[in-house]
């Protein structure tokens, strides 16, 4: 088991961890010349499973704004926001519905490539299946307590309950504190159903809640600097494997394991991180489009303009490659199955 573990933090380490809302990002080109081929002044959609405003969506409308000037003949993005049962209707529809042609892609929820092996919901889609565009950012989340909680540190938690909110059952925010406590112990109180993060925010402020057990570092840094700022918040644990470089001093979650098996464990459930903010498009894409979409996306990770934005808008770019991104899925799904077993009754599964 001990072997394992080592093979999958290596793995992980050495780069392979390496209603909707609707908005036209940008408008049509001036006329593009006939060698600008199929995309020439097309309008392309892309998803966001989340809510206007949320991380994944900001992450989303940068991209939108600056991947078609590195597409062959500039076409324009409309934004759709298709939110439902934890991201899974936005995954379905670019599964199952949406055309299969180039003009359709979106991001997705960072663990739901994992569900299938994981044994949670019913999802009717293999994630290796996908057409992988890649990642615009290696994601570390943590767990947070609100300034008034008696649980202000990581080892708090295995003596104190902690009241956290989280937004639909099945969402990350609900599913890694969950498991957490069939882990190693931890004693999450987990309150779902909140609309969005922002609710889930709202429910700290006003005291209904004491928590959040798993949220990004980059979301918090974005949607809540004031509460870095004024000390409103204790930073329990990150979920990197390796800690990230703003926040070296919070411990890792990996270190809170008590053996081997317990932190194997943590690994898988964890490698989510890796996936960070990931877009897809639907199987089956002609190679020729797939090749153009994972070359315009690498293209605008290195922009120049997509980057000062980015700084300005305090998001972090730390691009992963479709490439790395189907390795990593490949190497979780031959994990041995009783880590797997024990991290699918961990989350009650």
């Amino acid at each position: 088991m001990l072997g394992s573990t080592i093979e999958f933090r290596q793995f992980m380490g050495a780069g392979t961890l390496l209603a909707f809302a609707s908005l036209a990002i940008g408008t049509a080109r001036a006329a593009n010349p006939p060698s600008s081929g199929f995309f020439a002044g097309r309008q392309m959609t892309m998803i966001v499973y989340s809510s206007a405003g949320g991380t994944y969506d900001v992450y989303a409308r940068l991209l939108a704004r600056h991947m078609p000037d590195h597409l062959p003949g500039s076409p324009y993005f409309v934004v759709k926001n298709m939110m439902g049962a934890g991201g899974i209707t936005a995954a379905r529809y670019l599964y199952l519905t949406a055309p299969k042609d180039g003009l359709t892609i979106g991001t997705i929820g960072r663990g739901l490539p994992f569900e299938p092996m994981l044994g949670g919901q019913a999802l009717d889609f293999d994630p290796l299946k996908f057409t992988w565009i890649g990642s615009m950012n290696k994601e570390s989340s943590l767990a947070i307590s609100w300034h008034t909680s008696a649980v202000k540190t990581a080892r708090d938690l295995f003596d104190k309950e902690l009241l956290t909110a989280a937004t639909s059952a099945g969402s990350d925010n609900q599913i890694i504190p969950l498991a957490l406590n069939g882990l190693i112990g931890t004693k999450f109180k987990i309150v779902s159903g909140y609309y969005s993060m922002g609710n889930a925010t709202l429910a700290l402020e006003r005291g209904e809640a004491e928590g959040i057990g798993y949220w990004a570092w980059v979301a918090i840094k974005t949607e809540k600097p004031e509460w870095l700022a004024e000390k409103k918040i204790n930073l329990l644990f990150q979920t990197g494997l390796e800690p990230h470089p703003d926040i070296p001093d919070v411990p890792l979650a990996t270190s809170l394991a008590h053996n081997d098996e317990e932190r194997e464990c943590l690994e898988l459930l964890l490698a989510r991180d890796v996936l960070g903010r990931p877009f897809v498009a639907p199987p089956g894409l002609p190679a020729d489009r797939t090749a153009a979409l994972r070359t315009a996306f690498v293209a605008s990770l290195k922009d120049p303009a997509l980057l000062e934005e980015a700084r300005k808008t305090n998001i972090e770019i730390t691009p992963v490659s479709a490439v790395e991104i189907e390795a990593l899925l490949t190497r979780v799904q031959a994990l041995p199955a009783a880590v797997v077993e024990r991290t699918k009754n961990a989350m009650g599964r």
